[in-house]
């Protein structure tokens, strides 16, 4: 991937300069006039969704952040849901296990400012209120449920950097466990100070994701007849899309995918040994790459899904269910390109409170001008 297509990447727990001897590793230090170091304070952003309980820390850089820290764990929260309408003993107890080790990086951390967030599965979840106190109690963890329009806007806020500057526009999609989200993105919009703005002109979320998809058609043994009712359900829930008239009138325009379904297709289309998400954040697939890789997962059986090292056994049976929404978002709004995002809803937290806090400087008019933004660092979990 050239540096053209992506802002440069940081490892986390990769270090932003000098780290004064005898500081914590990983901390992000900085000298004010007199010479005393001093360290950026930490923020954290934790997405528990329908699958993944996900976390992200980073630090602030002079215009983005860095990442010093990620944690990730698919626990299944919204498993059974669709048909019973609660979150299940089980699947509580997996997702409050993940967030005690969030809690735990936290405070290792030192967190200054932190946003944490559960979507699809607890707005839908008869017992979420239960759910959520029970997480403060076991955890001293607050969890905000968010609506479908914060998460869409979160998205897109995490990759703008992502958006190519010389179309007219971007549809981002976000695939997730239990709804997805449509944005219709206009070119970023430069900030005074940090990344730049995404420029949202329309938006929807689908009541519709891996897992619910997945529970719904089986995700085990998926042939032709069972992938192409997947399609069509997404299908029908797509002519809904706000944006539709407008993104069919931009010829110069492109996709922009912020999920497992993609960044595993990206996996599996450039043959990694394992999952690497530097090679793939920023990545721009074909749309005969993606056809290629979505035939191909046709044809395999769960076993040999789960034996890819870029699915795994946790992915297997839901992954055909994020091709099959991809492939309807693909033939309501072809587009020879699709970019891939491995970042999103956390890094839009992110910017949001750094934002918030003014951590950075203002730029002169001739630095805004093709800005790339600092987003110097996503998550590897």
């Amino acid at each position: 991937m050239s540096e053209e297509m992506a802002p440069a990447i940081h490892a986390p727990g990769g270090r932003g300069g000098e780290c004064p001897e005898g500081r914590p590793e990983g901390r992000h230090w900085f000298r004010r006039p007199g010479g005393i170091a001093q360290v950026r304070p930490a923020y954290a952003a934790l997405d528990l969704g329908t699958n993944n309980c996900r976390l992200l820390i980073a630090r602030p850089t002079h215009d983005g952040f860095r990442v010093v820290g990620a944690f990730s764990r698919i626990v299944r929260l919204g498993e059974g849901l669709s048909a019973s309408g609660r979150l299940s003993e089980a699947a509580m107890v997996r997702a409050i296990d993940a967030l005690a080790v969030c809690r735990d990086r936290l405070k290792a951390y030192g967190v200054h400012r932190m946003r944490l967030i559960a979507t699809e599965a607890c707005r839908a979840a008869g017992n979420a209120g239960d759910f959520i106190d029970r997480v403060r109690d076991k955890t001293g963890l607050a969890l905000e449920i968010i609506n479908r329009e914060t998460e869409a806007r979160l998205a897109a806020g995490g990759c703008t950097t992502l958006v190519d500057t010389r179309v007219d526009g971007a549809l981002l999609f976000d695939i997730g466990g239990g709804s997805s989200e449509i944005v219709w993105l206009g070119p970023p919009t430069s900030a005074e100070a940090g990344p730049p703005r995404a420029d949202i002109r329309a938006w929807a979320s689908l009541p519709v994701g891996v897992v619910t998809l997945a529970e719904r058609h089986g995700g085990h043994q998926v042939d032709r007849a069972v992938f192409e009712a997947m399609v069509a359900e997404v299908a029908d829930l797509l002519r809904t899309f706000p944006g539709a008239e407008e993104v069919r009138r931009t010829p110069a325009r492109h996709l922009l995918g912020t999920s497992g379904t993609v960044t595993t297709i990206a996996g599996v289309h450039l043959g990694l040994p394992r999952y690497d998400r530097r090679m793939v954040d920023g990545v721009w697939l074909a749309e005969s790459d993606i056809a290629r890789v979505t035939e191909m997962l046709l044809t395999m059986s769960w076993s040999e899904r789960a034996a890819n090292a870029c699915i795994g056994t946790d992915r297997a049976d839901l992954v055909l269910a994020g091709c099959a929404i991809l492939e309807a978002i693909r033939r309501a709004f072809p587009a020879e390109r699709l970019r891939v995002a491995d970042r999103g809803l956390r890094e839009g937290i992110l910017v949001e409170l750094m934002r918030a806090d003014a951590v950075w400087r203002r730029r002169r008019p001739h630095e805004r001008q093709g800005h790339e933004g600092g987003m110097s660092g996503t998550g590897a979990a």
